[in-house]
């Protein structure tokens, strides 16, 4: 025996102005539901830009000459080159003449401090050693405090790491997608290191 309840429901659902009913409350959930998202997004694009234009990042960048380094005859520098090596301090140096403690030897004639060799005006260099030795030039610093001030939100989990002037140089002079074109090729090859403010020029195809 069919329940009595079954049989109203179905009589029900054959009757065209409750499936009208039933339309239009699915219609005004749909539109609810999509009016509610619009206004999430745009309060929350309105609190990025509230954020961006009146609350700037806190970048930790110290650019002080006396550092923990120093005082302990110790040097960070840049590892990676097989040929290069730019110690912290701002000297470059050829990677035998290394210091057990990680510092360029001075006394070697190859040895040289803040060294622009390979960079172009612009801020470019085509070797990435030279561009972090050229970057840590006292002089660079209102430069690169300006690069700071107007970076991009992208750019703030690459810079917020950063705590001193050769940190921030190191991660600078690499390569991003600031050096790059439609993503697969360099906008210049051959200097594609860069301490400024913007990016590479773009070369003519």
């Amino acid at each position: 025996m069919v329940p009595w309840g079954a049989v109203l429901w179905r009589r029900l659902l054959r009757k065209r102005w409750v499936l009208g009913v039933v339309f239009g409350l699915s219609l005004v959930y749909f539109l609810t539901s999509t009016f509610k998202q619009e206004e999430r997004t745009v309060r929350d694009r309105n609190l990025l830009q509230v954020q961006e234009h009146e609350q700037p990042i806190m970048w930790k960048v110290k650019f002080s000459s006396g550092n923990s380094s120093q005082l302990s005859n110790q040097c960070r520098n840049s590892v990676q080159g097989k040929l290069l090596i730019t110690d912290e301090l701002g000297y470059i140096c050829e990677r035998k003449d290394l210091l057990v403690n990680g510092c360029c030897n001075v006394n070697m004639p190859s040895t040289k401090l803040y060294s622009c060799d390979s960079c172009l005006p612009n801020g470019c260099c085509s070797i990435y050693e030279f561009c972090v030795s050229c970057c840590l030039q006292p002089s660079k610093q209102h430069l690169l405090e300006r690069f700071l001030n107007r970076a991009a939100i992208a750019f703030q989990n690459l810079f917020m790491a950063v705590e001193d002037h050769f940190e921030l140089c190191l991660a600078k002079c690499r390569t991003s997608s600031q050096s790059v074109q439609h993503e697969n090729t360099y906008r210049d090859p051959i200097a594609k290191y860069c301490y400024g403010e913007y990016p590479p020029e773009l070369l003519p195809v």
